[in-house]
């Protein structure tokens, strides 16, 4: 079968080239078309279109690159029509894949299935109806969001979660903290993990103050997960006063040998947690205190890490909008390094969430969803 992808940003890249490996397993005759990146390239099939080419986040940013979007829009459109796929899969992405949805269904070309669902429980329930109107099938991997959508008379699979598959994937071939420290030159200091962001943007706003706060702890080393696609000299005028190393390519590594971590909300804050790293939620928003206010009262949700939405309250600190400064971020990271107790609780309620999340398999279970659908009429709606 002929499958056509579509994944926004770096970990849309990570979780369907994922995806790409169980449907070639379960498809000997996969062939993938896709707008992705270099992870999905690996498996095999025609990129289209790199996720570095519409990573812009924030409202002002899209509007400086609305014509550039709207030309990729078409370009898209254009390239399904073209290709005439069995299917369609969208990853997260929302802003774009939803035009694209409604297309497709439009023009009746094939069915829709969308994996891991763009977090309108937090932001815009409105959207909904286009979901029902143009998304055939939905797989979720947030173990809350099935209750979410039924609520909203939209019903939903539940796959797992795809961090759980990634993490479990490395643990199988993880670097030993001996072999990560002679790779890249480091001491036997205890690492505190700086994790910024994935885009420009993230990073720009987080990353000088999250060092500012750790570079006050003498007795560890500062390690910073770089981002792929940014280039090294990004970090290196960001990181010129501080003593901090920038490691690509190597997220995992890091946390997997780390003491604590200062986090960006994401999924980072999800994949911290399987690592049982205690945290901090660090994340630049302005303006702040409207933010908060919109938050704190017009927001089905209360939190914005994964870590405190999955367990439905507060594990770890957001330190975010007007919380985001050092005064905030300081005395709760003196506390994850220092407090044992403290230390502990967090973790155990870790262990609760992971237990929660479920066993590895979530592109696995997602593949044998999409082959029975894809195989099956009575499963299609188009």
């Amino acid at each position: 079968m002929k499958y056509y992808l579509i994944a926004g940003e770096a970990s849309g890249d990570l979780h369907c080239s994922n995806l790409m490996k169980s449907l070639k397993k379960k498809d000997n005759k996969a062939e993938f078309r896709f707008w992705g990146g270099d992870k999905m390239l690996a498996v095999g099939g025609t990129l289209v279109t790199h996720y570095k080419e519409m990573a812009y986040m924030g409202l002002l940013p899209v509007l400086l690159h609305l014509p550039s979007l709207l030309k990729k829009i078409r370009l898209c459109k254009q390239d399904i029509k073209n290709y005439h796929p069995d299917v369609v899969i969208l990853v997260d992405y929302a802003g774009f894949n939803l035009r694209i949805a409604k297309f497709v269904k439009q023009a009746l070309i094939c069915p829709i299935y969308y994996y891991i669902s763009p977090k309108i429980w937090a932001w815009n329930k409105g959207r909904i109806k286009q979901f029902r109107k143009y998304v055939d099938k939905m797989f979720c991997i947030l173990p809350f969001e099935p209750e979410f959508f039924a609520q909203l008379n939209y019903p939903v699979h539940y796959v797992g979660n795809p961090s759980v598959d990634a993490v479990a994937h490395y643990r199988k071939e993880g670097l030993s903290k001996e072999q990560l420290l002679i790779q890249q030159q480091l001491t036997d200091k205890p690492i505190i993990a700086i994790l910024p962001g994935s885009r420009r943007q993230e990073i720009n706003a987080n990353l000088q103050l999250m060092l500012s706060v750790a570079s006050r702890f003498k007795g560890y080393q500062l390690i910073v997960a770089g981002a792929p696609g940014i280039e090294a000299s990004f970090y290196n005028q960001l990181i010129i006063h501080y003593p901090a190393k920038v490691i690509f390519n190597q997220t995992f590594f890091i946390l997997d040998h780390s003491y604590a971590a200062l986090v960006a909300s994401g999924t980072a804050t999800l994949e911290t947690a399987l690592f049982r790293i205690p945290q901090v939620v660090c994340y630049k928003v302005t303006p702040g205190r409207l933010v908060r206010f919109i938050v704190d009262h017009f927001l089905s949700f209360r939190f914005i890490s994964l870590v405190n939405l999955i367990a439905k309250r507060e594990v770890v600190k957001e330190m975010y909008a007007d919380l985001f400064s050092p005064k905030n971020i300081y005395p709760e990271l003196k506390r994850i390094l220092s407090d044992k107790i403290y230390r502990g609780k967090m973790i155990a309620s870790y262990n609760e969430i992971i237990k929660h999340l479920g066993k590895p398999g979530a592109s696995e279970t997602t593949a044998n969803y999409i082959i029975k659908y894809l195989t099956d009429q009575k499963g299609q709606r188009f």
